[in-house]
């Protein structure tokens, strides 16, 4: 077995928590801005840490981003937070806002025009949470980073 370097602190590269966060102002381009984020943040996992990471992930990402941060700026006047940490073979997505109502999925209805942004989210991630704040609340989605999530994975990480 080929062993991966470490670093000084003993922690192998593709081992370590990455994270990212930005603060959205609540202006128009909020959603794209939070969407580019995401998926430049899951490329450079994967280009500049040698993480694996699917193109299915990225677009799934992108997609859970883009409803969370859609009901935000319907539901939440204000700031928005968005956090995105790589935790093992995951990655999450947290969006913090200052509206204490929490989300609630709809039951499915075909007929029904708009408010899936959750049933889709729900479908899509491993996990989900919503959780109050002492100002707001935190919703935080889980997303495999490869395809078969519960598949074993073969190689090693690109360096």
């Amino acid at each position: 077995m080929e062993s991966l370097p470490v670093g000084e602190d003993g922690i192998a590269p593709h081992e370590r928590t990455l994270q990212t966060s930005v603060a959205l102002d609540g202006g128009g381009g909020d959603i794209a801005q939070a969407r580019h984020l995401a998926a430049g943040f899951l490329t450079r996992a994967r280009s500049e840490h040698g993480r694996l990471v699917s193109q299915r992930a990225i677009d799934l990402t992108r997609l859970v981003v883009s409803e969370l941060v859609t009901n935000v700026r319907k539901y939440a006047p204000g700031p928005v937070l968005l956090d995105l940490r790589i935790l093992g073979d995951m990655v999450e997505v947290a969006v913090w806002d200052s509206n204490t109502e929490m989300p609630i999925a709809r039951a499915a209805d075909a007929g029904r025009v708009g408010q899936h942004g959750l049933e889709i989210v729900m479908a899509v991630v491993q996990g989900f949470e919503v959780q109050r704040e002492p100002v707001g609340k935190r919703i935080t989605a889980r997303i495999a980073l490869l395809d078969d999530p519960g598949g074993a994975v073969t190689g090693r990480p690109p360096r």
